[in-house]
Formats: C-alpha cells, structure tokens, sequence
C-alpha cells in the first residue's frame, strides 16, 4: 500500500518547501542507517537527545532518498529533485500519518502494554495464531513513540489481525499511543519498577498504562495485583477478561504444578475445569503464556487447540555469546541492551568463566531504569565489585559524569562515545582476561567486538591490485556489454582479504558481489562498499545483520524461506530483495525442480522481491562433462521461465562460472559470477585469456642448520638427511595454511629463484625445507611459498588439491599487503 507525497503532505498539515514530483511512498524512515528502498522512501528529521535528523538529509540524498519531512527551513538548492516537506513538530506529523493510515482499517487490534513480557507476549501471540489470520505486529520492541507509528504502518488490506507494543516513560504518551494504536483487545502483562521514574508513583502509571485501552471492547489482565485491579475497577464488568487466582476472576487459577522444565496450570473457565501444560518453568513465561491463552479464548479458541498450540512456545532468543578474542582473552558480547537487570544476568555469566582471573566489562551509559541517575551508577559500581570485576571501560556521557561513583572499583576508565574508544583501542591494552561487552545498541558496540576478537600475524601474502584489474578487464571484453558481472569475495576474497578486493570492484564497476556468509558482508559495508552483495549461506542468526547492512540472501530451501519470510514479516519489511538457488546436478544446495510449484506460491505469499534465480554449473571446466553442463542449462531456463511467468516483474538469470565466462558463452544470459579468475588463474585451462598472478603467499627463514648424514628433522623423525645437508626453518605451517601434505618432499619453496623441497613433516607453525647447493642464503631471507614465479596451480598439484583450496586455506591470522604497480 503507498500513498502520494501530495496526499501525505495534507494529511500531515505540511508545506511544500520544494515539490519535484508526486512520488508514492511506501516506507517511512526515521533512522538513516536503515535505508533500504530510496525511491520509495520517506524520511522524518525527527530532532533527537543529541543530533537531528537534518544532519542526515545530505547523505540520503547521496544514498538515493528524494522525499523528507523537516521541522524548519534548509537550502533546498542542495537537493535537486528531492521532495521537501516543512512541518512545525515532525514527530507529530509522524503521528498523524500513522493515525490516517490506520483509520483505514477495520480489522481486530490487540494492544499490548506493561512494565515487562510485552514483546514475548507478542511474538508468542504471533506463534498461537498464525495458522488463523493474517497478522502484522510489531517490528521487535517497537513500541516507543517514534517505534508505533512505524509499526502500524506495516498494516495492509492482507491482514485480518494486528498486534501492537505501547511502551511509555512519561505521563501523557500514552495518549498519543492509543490515538495511533486504537486497539479492539487490550493486554496488560504486569506493573514492575521499569521506566517508573517519570511517575510519581506506581498508581499514576497504572493509569497512564490503562489509558491504553479506552476504547477497546476487552482488557486482558492480571488481577492478582493490587494496583492493576484497582484501575481494572473502573472499566465496565463486561468489558474485562480478568485472570488469577482470585475465585471472581473470568479464568480462575485454582492451582499451579511444577515439572522438570514445564508447568501444569489447573484453570476454571466459563463452568468448566481444564488443564494448560506450560512448556516454561519460570514464574514470568507462566504468566505471559496465560495471558495468551486468555485472548486465545477470547477470541473463541477451543480449549483442546489452545492446549496443543501451547506446546509450540518457544524462548524469545537471549543475544549473548562466548567467542575468543585477541591475545588470549575471551568475549562475552551482550551488546543488545543495557539495563540493570540483563547486567547482573550477564556478570552471573561472565562469573562463570574461570578460563581467566582477570574480568573487564566495557558498559554503555543506562538509558531507561526508572532510577535516579546518582542512584543507579552506584548500583552499578557495588554490583561490579560484587561480581569480582577487575576494570571496567564506561562509554557515555551519564557514565562519564558519573564516573566518581566508580572509585571503589579497581580500574575504572571512562570514554564519551564509542568512536572515542575506538581512536584509543590500542593504548587500552587487552591481555589473558575475560570481556563482558554489555551496551545498548545505539552505542553500536558491534565495532568494539570486531576490534576485540581481530588476530594478526607476521606472514604475508602480497595482493598485486593492478592484476586484478587486468584480469577483470579481461573478463569484461568476453561479456556482452549488457551482461552484468557479480563478483565472487567469498573466503575472505579467496584468501586475498575482503574490502581491499571489494573495492577495486566497486571501482571497476562490477555489479554485484558474492560472500558466503554475513559477516563478510557485513565488513564490507562497514568499509564503505555500497554496491549490491549477495550472502550465499545465511544463517539464522544473522537475520538481522542482513536487514541492517542491506545485504540480500540466497534462499536454497524450504525451511530457509520460512524462516527468513517470519523474520521479515516480524520486523514489518516488505518486497526485500533475495536470490533463489535451484538444484539443476549438482546436488549441494537449491530447491528441486520437482517442487517448482510449491516454490512460486510460497515466494508470492512472502516479503521477498526476487533479485535473481540461479544455479551452480557442476563441470564446466570439463570438456568430457560438457552435455552434461548443457542439460543443466536447458533445465535451469526452463525453470526461471515459468518463475519469470509467475511474477509481474523481472528477475535477473545467471548460471554461469569463471570456467563458463570462456567455455560456455552461450551461458552468460544477465550475469556471469567471476571467482577464481580474478586471481589469475584460468579453471578451465583454455589458454584463451591473458590473466597475471595476484596473490603472493612469502614468509621468512628463522634459522638455518648444518646437519650430517642420516640425522632426521622434524616430528615423527619422518624427514632424514642424505650426506652434508643445509636446511632453513619457514615462518610458516599448516596453521597458516600450508598443507601438511606439502610434507617429506612433496611440497616445495622458492629460496633465491631456486626451488627448496620441503624435509620432514610441516609443523603447526614451522616448515623446514632443504636449501643444500642454494648460495648465498641467509637467516632472515625471503621465501615464495606460490606467486608469479611459483604459480598456486603448481602448488596444488604437489598438495594433490585444487588452487582454491590453497588459496583460501591461507589463515587470516597471514597478514595481507595489497600494493598497485
């Protein structure tokens, strides 16, 4: 659903500071880090604790965006064919859009509000009643005044549900909430101390809380307690679903039993006693999953579906993780959120580890506690101490001003921003101690853990960014102009390192990139690449990383699909853009053809926007496999035709390989994918291309010895001396990726333009190699493990592999050294 920016600006009360075209408008922004779909995007300068919106207009324009909403007068000079909105309160013309969008719909609405379990109270919602309706909800916690008004702009003609967060700290938002909201079911999950401090006390924001629901025609709550049957009091009998173990209660409580991991509830209802098995034991999920199962009946759920739907509740993910970091430290990374609460779960946790004595926590400035600033920082500093931490780093200007609070604790530094931080990272020293990384996230911590969990080591591979060029210019001449290139900088860009090689491309002009998994994507964009980047393999777990780096995934099953389609739908995106891999032989990842129609209908019911449909050529290098490339081809078109037919937009095809771009280029439809070729070397052996050497792999000789015949070198004693013998000790081993079946000769090394076999077994860190008859060599002297005197196709033949297996078996803990001639 869109609108007009003519329409929008009347609805919102606004005036055309400049006007270039009636553009429709499909999706409100108000963070600049999250613009996806310029050209169809409208952006609020919303004014901010510590910047304004306007100071973002300049960089969107640049990233695409043409329409804006202002709070006061700009040089619209700067912004040519932009739309230019001026309002008096942008927060409120927000807020009045989102209110006139919602006016047209008439469809159940269940608002959700409460001090805690409001967004686990959702999702598990989402859970029960999927299989019903049609449902939009809130994106993650959205439920700020910024965060409803961009929740309920998801809502469309499809759905036939709605399930909306209210979250307020101060009196009176909730008003401007349930204007928006307008919620026909309301849900109140409890009264607790959060965000309570701009109250004045507990009755008054129970109020504030109930307001809510106004005009909804049902309140579900918990009565049990004082406060919220108080104000529960007032609304009419009818009105209320009451649950508790109050006998007057709609869904009475009669007893509650405990199991290993469960909770069986014994509940009377409507004349009738049942039972709800509670597949949680902890007192919080009870009580959010009997609220659940109040609205379920509410909505004339029969007692046995709400029972077997019960069973499919699942934790709301904890984002906490264990990872190694640099020089023998590990991280805890709880970089999510930051309050009290989640941070003594996190010192219990980091408590545990008794892998170091030492414990840092680096800690953001609390942004909600319901606490009085002076109070909470000394909260903060007792339960470091109680906790055993040894340091810690403070971020932010509360912590910052605040930072006497902590002079009891052993080492306390303090930092304004992270950015600041991360200009001092290395005069912070870091060594065999355990880091809790616990911030919220707008303080982006995310950078911090990249720092902290980065390795270096003093092996170098060389990557020679002139031949790259020339090997893709190359490419490009055996291309149709029209044909699009998508570079492949997965594996680290094949060994050779990520952003340097991204941006050479980016430079060049290629059209795509390829990574195997987020992370890789997601350092791309943090150094600036703005091209479009396919994610080979997503995980699960990176869902997020791709809506928040813009980065497009590759679908290759059912289960994936469902999984991402949920999250996309749960965050309220639309029309994302992916990759559909089918199985065409080679029988690693895709969907069958066989499952083609299932496939159609299941992408026309999602939030994707298919950006291309491709599949992996088996043997394209391979002359004697060429019918059986051919067969793969013919199967693959014939299957992106009848996608193509289903969808009333265009899709881009590719197929082909770097062996393909040569061999098959009947093959290279819209895009070719170019990998191995970029690094110099032809996979298929074609001598039809003039391609040059990248990637240089060299290290250093740490000692040389004289050895007498017949004495053995090396682990296992595998490698033995023939007559007077001179060996050199390499800086390198299989931990940086030399194989170890490089081992006892099979393997050899360029010392002074002459080749040096490899003696005894390749060590973890260490290789010895032969140097008898080699004049002239020295400790310290360079040796070429491949390069262009030694090519890596050489080296994969002694290793009895393929040179991609020797080039991205290359450790990153190798330094890489990029250099242009």
């Amino acid at each position: 659903m869109y609108y007009h920016i003519d329409h929008i600006c009347s609805i919102i009360g606004g005036s055309f500071l400049q006007k270039a075209n009636n553009d429709e408008i499909e999706h409100l922004l108000t963070d600049s880090r999250r613009l996806m779909f310029p050209s169809t995007t409208l952006f609020f300068a919303l004014k901010g604790q510590r910047r304004s919106g306007h100071h973002f207009l300049e960089e969107l324009y640049q990233r695409g965006a043409r329409n804006f909403v202002v709070f006061h007068k700009i040089d619209v000079a700067r912004y040519i064919n932009a739309n230019i909105i001026q309002v008096k309160n942008s927060l409120h013309a927000l807020h009045q859009l989102a209110t006139f969008h919602r006016n047209q719909f008439h469809i159940p609405v269940i608002g959700i509000t409460g001090s805690n379990g409001k967004t686990i109270v959702k999702e598990w919602l989402n859970q029960l009643l999927e299989d019903d309706f049609n449902i939009v909800r809130s994106p993650r916690s959205y439920n700020s005044q910024i965060g409803v008004p961009l929740s309920i702009w998801q809502m469309n003609a499809a759905n036939n549900l709605a399930i909306f967060e209210a979250g307020i700290s101060l009196p009176g938002e909730m008003k401007n909430l349930q204007k928006i909201i307008q919620p026909t079911i309301g849900i109140l999950t409890n009264i607790g101390e959060a965000h309570s401090e701009g109250f004045e006390n507990i009755e008054q924001k129970t109020e504030e809380k109930f307001s809510l629901f106004k005009k909804s025609s049902i309140v579900i709550c918990n009565t049990d307690d004082s406060y919220i049957l108080n104000s529960a009091k007032k609304i009419d009998k009818d009105k209320l679903f009451s649950w508790g173990k109050n006998k007057t209660a709609k869904l009475y409580i009669k007893k509650i039993n405990s199991g290993r991991n469960s909770k069986s509830v014994l509940c009377h209802y409507n004349q009738k006693d049942f039972e709800l098995n509670i597949p949680f034991s902890d007192d919080a999920s009870v009580e959010n999953a009997i609220t659940c199962a109040c609205a379920m009946l509410h909505l004339n759920f029969p007692i046995n579906v709400i029972q077997n739907r019960l069973q499919r509740l699942s934790h709301i993910p904890m984002r906490l993780e264990l990872k190694t970091g640099i020089n023998n430290c590990s991280v805890i990374n709880d970089s999510y959120s930051a309050d009290i609460s989640s941070l003594r779960i996190a010192l219990d946790f980091m408590l545990q580890q008794q892998q170091h004595k030492k414990r840092t926590v680096i800690l953001s400035d609390i942004l909600q506690s319901g606490k009085k600033e002076v109070e909470l920082y000394k909260e903060i500093a007792q339960l470091l101490r109680h906790k055993k931490v040894s340091r810690l780093i403070g971020i932010g200007e509360k912590m910052h001003a605040n930072k006497a609070a902590f002079e009891q604790v052993s080492e306390a530094v303090f930092f304004p921003t992270t950015e600041l931080f991360k200009k001092n990272f290395h005069q912070v020293h870091f060594h065999d101690e355990t880091i809790l990384l616990k911030g919220a996230r707008i303080f982006e911590f995310e950078a911090i853990d990249r720092l902290l969990s980065k390795q270096i080591h003093q092996t170098v591979m060389e990557i020679d960014l002139s031949a790259m060029a020339s090997n893709f210019k190359e490419y490009q001449k055996l291309l149709q102009p029209s044909t699009k290139i998508m570079a492949m900088v997965k594996a680290f860009s094949y060994g050779g390192g990520s952003y340097e090689i991204a941006n050479l491309l980016q430079f060049y002009k290629a059209d795509y990139l390829a990574v195997a998994y987020a992370d890789e994507g997601i350092e791309l964009r943090k150094s600036g690449i703005s091209l479009p980047i396919m994610v080979m393999n997503p995980e699960s777990s990176a869902f997020d990383a791709l809506l928040q780096y813009h980065l497009e995934p590759v679908i290759y099953s059912f289960r994936l699909l469902q999984l991402f389609d949920y999250f996309l739908k749960k965050e309220g995106v639309n029309q994302f853009p992916v990759h559909i891999e089918l199985e065409t032989g080679m029988n690693r990842l895709g969907f069958d053809i066989g499952n083609l129609h299932e496939l159609i209908e299941a992408v026309k019911k999602s939030a994707f926007k298919i950006q291309s449909v491709f599949s992996h050529l088996a043997a394209s290098e391979e002359m004697q496999q060429d019918a059986f490339t051919k067969q793969q081809a013919a199967i693959f078109l014939q299957a992106a035709d009848k996608i193509q037919a289903s969808l009333d937009y265009h899709f881009v095809r590719h197929i082909a390989n770097t062996a393909a771009i040569i061999r098959h280029p009947q093959l290279e439809f819209d895009m070719v994918r170019l990998g191995i070729g970029l690094y110099g070397i032809d996979s298929g052996n074609s001598n039809k291309i003039n391609l040059q050497e990248v990637s240089t792999l060299k290290s250093t000789i740490a000692q040389i010895k004289h050895l007498d015949n017949g004495v053995t070198v090396g682990y296992n004693r595998k490698g033995i001396s023939v007559g007077k013998t001179t060996i050199a000790t390499v800086c390198i081993g299989y931990a940086d990726g030399y194989p170890r079946s490089m081992g006892n000769g099979a393997g050899k090394m360029l010392v002074n333009g002459r080749l040096a076999p490899v003696i005894g077994s390749v060590c973890m860190d260490m290789t010895m190699i032969d140097i008898t008859g080699i004049p002239d060599v020295h400790e310290g002297d360079e040796v070429i493990v491949f390069g262009k005197m030694l090519p890596v196709q050489q080296v994969a033949k002694w290793a009895n592999t393929i040179p991609y297996e020797i080039l991205t078996g290359v450790s990153q803990r190798v330094k890489r050294i990029y250099f242009e001639e």
